[in-house]
């Protein structure tokens, strides 16, 4: 067999994808790529501009990803299916490492660089993001007056008042706790869910009791390490957030009216879970943990 031969077996062997995709669906159809593609619309002359718009383009996909497994997550502890539950929160925590490595690429923007733009953006700014809102919700901290953004928006409205009706991702935690056997006192079905719940004592000593013994409460000593991890991920991501903008335009006032800097810095001090954070201080050596 000549060498021309040996390369006809070698070519007709391999295998060939298919080309003809007419009436079958192809990746950029399933991905829906024409439109996704065509949503970058800078509207400066620019060039950064188009890597700030895929920085929150890219951020509200993952934010879109995020509050689809946060509302599987609340409604897997509300079936008692806690190591689902707990899959999916890691898998959360996963999403916040890319978003947080997001800003590393966001912060080779110089502020000279986006000065040249920032006039374009008007009034529009991250803090109106009803998805971020939406996942501040999900996770437990709640305010309706943080709902006055979105007055003329009625599907964001909507579907935030439609989160505020039902419990959080801790306060579904915390019922799991009294269905486990614990005293929560009025924590677990209180009238309204739209506020956010403050810390509680008797909370406080249910997850201690965990804490203290993890080998008896297995499944919600789990659940309580990959809460902690989730809203150690989130304060990452506010940090990081805080530190870019700092960066970039100093302590300017933000584009949609905030006082920038300053105002993100005061959501570093919000504690999503409270009482696993308290249980730490509380915990002693020669407890089985």
């Amino acid at each position: 067999m000549n060498t021309a031969t040996v390369q006809e077996c070698e070519t007709s062997s391999k295998e060939v994808p298919d080309s003809d995709l007419s009436n079958r669906m192809s990746y950029s159809g399933y991905l829906d790529l024409e439109r996704l593609l065509a949503a970058q619309k800078p509207l400066s002359e620019s060039p950064d501009e188009m890597l700030f718009i895929i920085q929150h383009q890219t951020t509200e996909l993952w934010m879109k990803l995020i509050i689809h497994e946060l509302s599987s997550v609340i409604a897997a502890i509300g079936q008692n299916h806690v190591g689902l539950a707990c899959k999916r929160l890691l898998r959360v925590s996963r999403v916040f490492e890319q978003l947080n490595d997001a800003w590393d690429v966001l912060r080779t923007m110089t502020p000279s660089e986006f000065l040249r733009f920032r006039g374009a953006l008007g009034q529009s700014s991250g803090f109106q993001s009803w998805q971020y809102r939406a996942l501040e919700f999900l996770a437990g901290n709640r305010d309706l007056a943080r709902l006055s953004p979105y007055t003329n928006d009625r599907y964001a409205s909507t579907r935030l008042r439609e989160i505020l009706n039902e419990p959080s991702l801790y306060d579904e935690s915390i019922r799991l706790l009294a269905r486990s056997g614990f005293e929560i006192g009025l924590n677990g079905e209180r009238e309204s869910w739209s506020e956010r719940r403050p810390p509680n004592e008797t909370v406080l000593r249910a997850w201690k009791t965990v804490y203290d013994a993890p080998d008896s409460y297995w499944q919600l000593y789990l659940l309580a390490e990959q809460l902690i991890d989730f809203e150690d991920q989130f304060r990452r991501w506010r940090v990081n957030h805080v530190s870019t903008v700092e960066r970039v335009i100093g302590m300017k006032r933000g584009t949609g009216g905030t006082d920038g800097v300053s105002y993100l810095r005061r959501g570093l001090d919000i504690v999503l879970f409270p009482e696993l954070w308290q249980v730490r201080t509380q915990l002693e050596a020669g407890a089985d943990h």
